[in-house]
């Protein structure tokens, strides 16, 4: 009985982390090009435990440094990003 407990939340906890994926992912239909490729670049990395506020930044932080992002327009796109980002996590 305890073993198929275990089981059960074990099926479960990845299913929790991405409950509202399709929130997430309606939501960042509606972002700009430079939201849109930061959460497509980051929305992989979301996973239980992991602080998307750290992951967004280390993601905006190489898409700037690579030239792919707008240093002057990254702190909006990538707090727009994490917006959407931030559903996955209910």
């Amino acid at each position: 009985m305890k073993s198929a407990c275990i089981a059960i939340l074990l099926l479960l906890a990845p299913s929790a982390a991405f409950a509202d994926r399709q929130a997430a992912d309606a939501c960042a239909a509606s972002l700009t090009s430079d939201s849109s490729a930061i959460y497509r670049a980051t929305v992989a990395r979301i996973s239980p435990g992991v602080d998307v506020r750290d992951i967004v930044r280390s993601v905006t932080r190489a898409m700037v440094m690579s030239g792919t992002l707008d240093r002057a327009g990254a702190k909006p796109a990538a707090e727009a990003a994490g917006a959407c980002l931030k559903l996955l996590r209910h």
